[in-house]
C-alpha cells in the first residue's frame, strides 16, 4: 500500500491509499479486483465522512487543488465508483451480466478506440 498525504482531519483515511486513483478506469479496474468485504468496509468508513470531505473539497479549485487535498477527491470518487456494487449489486462487485469493462474504451482518458 502507497504512502498518501491527506489532510490532516483526514488521516483516518490512510489505510484506503490504494483506492486513490487518478483515472476513471483504475477506479473501476480496483472495485473489479476487490472482494465485497473489502468494498463495504472501504463504503462504509468513507460514506460515514464524505459529507464533510466535499465541504472540505470545496475550498479549492480542480485547477490548482493541493496533493493532499487531490488526494482526498480520488477517495471520494473511489466511492462512488463502488456504491453500486453496495446498494445495488449487494453480492458482487461488478455489475450482474453487465458488459465486461475490459471492453469498454474511455476516451476522454486518453484511450484509443480499437480498430473493428
Amino acid at each position: 500500500m502507497a504512502n498518501v498525504v491527506l489532510p490532516p482531519q483526514f488521516d483516518h483515511l490512510a489505510r484506503f491509499a490504494d483506492w486513490v486513483l487518478d483515472s476513471e478506469r483504475a477506479r473501476n479496474r480496483k472495485r473489479l479486483a476487490s472482494s465485497m468485504q473489502e468494498i463495504k468496509e472501504f463504503y462504509g468508513v468513507m460514506l460515514a465522512c464524505v459529507d464533510e470531505a466535499l465541504e472540505h473539497l470545496n475550498q479549492f479549485s480542480l485547477d490548482d487543488m493541493p496533493v493532499a487535498e487531490r488526494n482526498l477527491l480520488h477517495l471520494t470518487l473511489s466511492l462512488a465508483e463502488v456504491a453500486n456494487a453496495v446498494e445495488l449489486f449487494k453480492t458482487q462487485p461488478g455489475v450482474i451480466d453487465g458488459f465486461d469493462m475490459e471492453r469498454f474504451y474511455l476516451i476522454h482518458e486518453g484511450e484509443a478506440v480499437p480498430a473493428r
